[in-house]
């Protein structure tokens, strides 16, 4: 448990907790390249933490760590107080981790309710032949999670797509059905690559909302990646930023701004 004496309450009044996840001295190799070079930071529990760099940094490297989908050769990860073993990318799902993908990663034949409710996989217990039958434990667990979907699509105001197959909608509504998806699994860690790539000036401020308000009213501790300086300064409480795969920053958005290693490898190349 959290001790109730390192929560902060921030000016909006946002509740932020002691540390949810730390990540100690990691290092990711790739034969001989060097993806992340001993590379330290924490998440804490309710904050949106912002991961920053250059293209090639590290920082999808980072969050393929966090989620399971590297191993690395060195470093650690403790999460809710507890040191982390190399753990598969469902294992880490189960423990309370969901996440999105730079590229899009949706069942396109199927519809957004549909692709929503692989969302929420960690969370069903019942065997494949009780769910052939519907009946008993498998009926009550299958529509208490359709009730969690249910909210997940009124809160992102997708209502009018839920039947419509997701290689129909638009880039903005697949990336927003990607969030659903995730939100689904009711993470305690929500983990967000590059949620505003390719969007217009309006998805991108719908998507900022979404997340500004899946922080604020379910409480979910968001650790996002994202290029675009002004969405990064808005929304995090905290950055951390890579450059070749190292930590060179680390600090609430106003101290990464003024950090003149941050301004020289990456703020300072968006004004040349």
């Amino acid at each position: 448990m959290l001790d109730s004496s390192e929560v902060t309450v921030t000016a909006d009044g946002r509740r932020i907790g002691g540390v949810l996840m730390d990540i100690r001295n990691i290092t990711l190799r790739f034969g001989g390249v060097v993806a992340i070079r001993d590379t330290s930071f924490d998440i804490r529990e309710g904050e949106i933490r912002a991961i920053i760099g250059p293209n090639g940094a590290g920082k999808s490297s980072m969050l393929n760590v966090i989620s399971g989908f590297y191993h690395p050769q060195e470093g650690e990860i403790w999460f809710r107080g507890e040191k982390r073993p190399p753990m598969k990318p469902y294992q880490v799902a189960r423990q309370g981790i969901a996440r999105t993908f730079q590229n899009i990663a949706l069942f396109e034949g199927m519809s957004v309710l549909d692709n929503i409710m692989t969302g929420r996989l960690t969370h069903m217990k019942t065997g494949l032949a009780a769910q052939a039958i519907w009946w008993g434990r498998a009926e009550a667990e299958e529509v208490a999670n359709r009730e969690v979907v249910e909210r997940v699509i009124d809160f992102l105001e997708i209502q009018h797509i839920r039947k419509t197959p997701v290689g129909r909608l638009p880039y903005g509504l697949k990336k927003r059905v990607e969030l659903a998806r995730a939100l689904a699994a009711e993470p305690k860690l929500l983990l967000l690559d590059e949620p505003m790539a390719g969007m217009n000036v309006e998805e991108k401020e719908d998507m900022s909302r979404f997340i500004l308000d899946v922080n604020d009213e379910f409480g979910t501790t968001i650790a996002l990646i994202e290029h675009d300086m002004g969405v990064v300064m808005d929304l995090s409480d905290r950055v951390v930023v890579m450059d070749y795969g190292k930590k060179i920053g680390d600090g609430t958005p106003d101290e990464v701004r003024n950090n003149q290693d941050v301004i020289d490898a990456y703020l300072g190349v968006a004004h040349d």
